[in-house]
């Protein structure tokens, strides 16, 4: 998977299909998440998995970010959006919806909606919340709303997957989700860890088959 912003050099990597992971985390458990989809993606020969998150932000009206964060992913910028083939996106709950980082970072993209960079793309959603019902599948649906105004294509977990029955700790058919305890510090359940390598794998094979031509 791809963590700097260097492209490889190998001959057939121009040729693979881009899978942008773009995620929010304030203490990890939704980070965790974005790398086992991004296994998943990589789990499809063709594929890549671009992970990028982006800054917070702050009632502070200046910037209070460095330029590139101190750990993880690097932030992402409009180049990823308008190369990706397909965008898995993530993000904890906040009362129901994403993180306000998160929501700042798609509130500045109307210069793709107006480009359609998106339009047609494939995409999933992914989340984690602090108790069991903290609010997963509102923040899973309220994510694709500004992905739906893109025209993107979304993509969820179909119960053909046994896990989305039995977990006591995340996943749902409307994307993958983590129950990670008051602190973030719960560890990831065999269910929630199989049903996000899905999702990624799912998310890559509709990027192959509705990938415009070169």
């Amino acid at each position: 998977m791809t963590t700097s912003a260097t492209s490889s050099t190998a001959v057939n990597a121009a040729s693979n299909a881009t899978i942008l992971v773009l995620y929010y985390s304030r203490h990890g458990a939704t980070r965790k998440l974005a790398e086992l989809i991004a296994q998943g993606v990589e789990s499809v020969p063709g594929c890549d998995a671009r992970l990028r998150t982006v800054p917070a932000v702050s009632t502070v009206a200046e910037a209070v970010e460095p330029d590139v964060p101190a750990s993880g992913a690097p932030y992402v910028e409009a180049s990823d959006l308008e190369e990706c083939d397909g965008l898995a996106l993530g993000s904890p709950t906040r009362f129901g919806n994403m993180a306000a980082a998160m929501k700042y970072f798609w509130d500045g993209t109307a210069p793709q909606w107006l480009s359609g960079a998106l339009t047609g793309k494939p995409a999933c959603v992914f989340t984690s919340t602090g108790s069991l019902h903290g609010g997963q599948e509102a923040t899973l649906l309220s994510m694709m709303i500004p992905l739906l105004h893109h025209g993107m294509l979304l993509v969820g977990l179909p119960y053909s997957h046994p896990e989305l029955m039995n977990t006591h700790s995340g996943g749902t058919p409307y994307g993958a989700s983590h129950w990670a305890g008051v602190n973030g510090h719960q560890p990831l359940s065999d269910d929630s860890r199989t049903l996000a390598i899905a999702l990624g794998k799912r998310l890559a094979e509709n990027a192959i088959k509705l990938r415009r031509p070169s």
